[in-house]
């Protein structure tokens, strides 16, 4: 229990599912194939070359418009983490050091995919356009914001500045690892990883409504967690706009 404890706090549990999970095919999303599909029923095509271009904030797409996207994002994730997460269980508990279970496995691949999405939804450019270490970087001042890690919240809003420069576009031109950002970044890190340690999490999905089954998290579980991190994510990125 302790090794787990000292490598929770250095963050590298968090790492450890990051990795594992990015490898998944589908992890990343496609910015340009997302923004054409969910803005086309919308706009036409010069209007989407804009919105690829400079993003959804830039091209002066209506915020209603972003919410409607948005929400079925968050919908459609929802329903597929659940209905699968439902269908999965696991023996031996969060067994998260070395191999991740399954049916974590998938929670976090969908959490990771929404938070992409809702970031392109709200004037995000191409997060895998950079290094992976930036990527990585984003996806976990994301799922930060999602989990609640109050450092998360105003590390989200510093990184929304820099891309509202009109020098700053891509993910590239920020070096986020050689910014001040960076250890704001490993201390979300931290505590992610404490809070996914066997015990930590198990506390962490207990205070939600329905009680930890043996079997794995149930799709109530699922449901209870999903829909709410999601929203906060979306609520965040609707705040700080990138225009």
């Amino acid at each position: 229990m302790e090794n787990e404890a000292n490598l929770a706090s250095d963050g590298k549990v968090w790492y450890s599912v990051l990795d594992t999970v990015m490898k998944i095919p589908g992890a990343k999303v496609d910015r340009r194939a997302f923004l054409k599909n969910n803005f086309s029923k919308y706009y036409d095509d010069d209007k989407l070359s804009v919105i690829l271009e400079e993003g959804t904030g830039r091209a002066g797409v209506p915020i209603e418009i972003m919410d409607k996207v948005a929400d079925r994002v968050i919908s459609y994730h929802l329903t597929w983490v659940t209905l699968i997460s439902a269908g999965l269980g696991f023996p031996g508990g969060f067994a998260l050091i070395g191999t991740i279970p399954t049916d974590l496995a998938q929670y976090f691949l969908h959490t990771f995919q929404v938070a992409q999405k809702l970031a392109y939804v709200y004037g995000y450019p191409d997060l895998d356009e950079g290094s992976d270490d930036d990527l990585k970087t984003m996806i976990t001042l994301f799922v930060g914001v999602m989990f609640g890690v109050a450092a998360a919240n105003a590390a989200i809003k510093a990184v929304a500045k820099m891309f509202a420069q009109a020098t700053v576009k891509r993910l590239s031109s920020m070096a986020l690892t050689k910014t001040t950002i960076y250890p704001i970044v490993k201390q979300i890190a931290r505590v992610l990883g404490i809070q996914l340690t066997k015990k930590k999490f198990a506390e962490w999905v207990g205070k939600k409504l329905i009680p930890i089954i043996s079997a794995g998290i149930s799709g109530g579980i699922t449901w209870a967690t999903f829909l709410p991190n999601a929203k906060r994510l979306k609520k965040k990125l609707r705040e700080d706009i990138i225009t």
